[in-house]
């Protein structure tokens, strides 16, 4: 195996949190041009999801990402070169995804259940329709911070709310996502923002009790 794939995992993650930005973006924002945001944010969602499970199953060989590789030359060359994995090896589909990060890492998926349901309105998305009266953008922030967020931030101590491509990435999202309710873990860079803020808290109490906490707890420098 070449030395340039041993650290393939890197990338993935470079492009798996890319994705996360723009889904972030396309889900929280909306602009009477570009109707299809919504619908954007649900395949780039699964996308940076699929790429950061691959990353991280990568991360202990990048050759348990695959499903099938190139078998060996007749005239033994080295077939596990970066170019016959791209031209002939096949990696593990989204659904199977989950099942492969368990065998090869021992680590649970978050919400099971919610991955493998938005990989369904992923594929509707993308070959169909979407559902109708589905609110795609609740949907979204709710799979990347129902999935996606606990996911990296127990793998790499990444926060999900960090990745957004609005040049003020936190003024305006951060109090978005609380005005949906939705739970997140709060990173240092989030909450140094926090004061600049204008949020309107949910009136269930034990969302913004929660929350409340989390952010104290990133003040104080701690993972949430």
């Amino acid at each position: 195996m070449q030395d340039s794939l041993k650290s393939v995992h890197h990338n993935m993650i470079r492009i798996g949190l890319g994705a996360l930005a723009h889904a972030n973006w396309h889900s929280h924002y909306h602009s009477p041009e570009k109707e299809v945001w919504s619908e954007l944010s649900v395949l780039q969602a699964a996308h940076a999801a699929e790429l950061l499970i691959k990353a991280r199953i990568a991360q202990e060989h990048p050759l348990l990402i695959f499903e099938q590789i190139s078998k060996p030359s007749p005239k033994g060359d080295d077939f596990l070169s970066y170019e016959n994995l791209v031209s002939d090896g096949r990696t593990y589909q989204y659904k199977d995804l989950p099942d492969r990060l368990w065998v090869t890492t021992g680590i649970v998926l978050p919400n099971m259940i919610k991955y493998q349901s938005f990989g369904k309105l992923r594929n509707a998305v993308q070959h169909f329709s979407p559902p109708e009266n589905l609110d795609l953008s609740q949907t979204t922030l709710e799979f990347i911070f129902g999935v996606i967020d606990p996911f990296i931030h127990s793998c790499w101590g990444l926060y999900a709310i960090d990745y957004n491509e609005d040049t003020e990435p936190y003024e305006y999202f951060v109090p978005g996502i609380i005005g949906r309710e939705i739970m997140f873990h709060v990173s240092t860079s989030a909450v140094e923002s926090f004061e600049y803020m204008e949020i309107d808290w949910p009136e269930d109490d034990k969302y913004k009790e929660e929350m409340q906490k989390r952010f104290e707890l990133a003040r104080q420098g701690k993972r949430n």
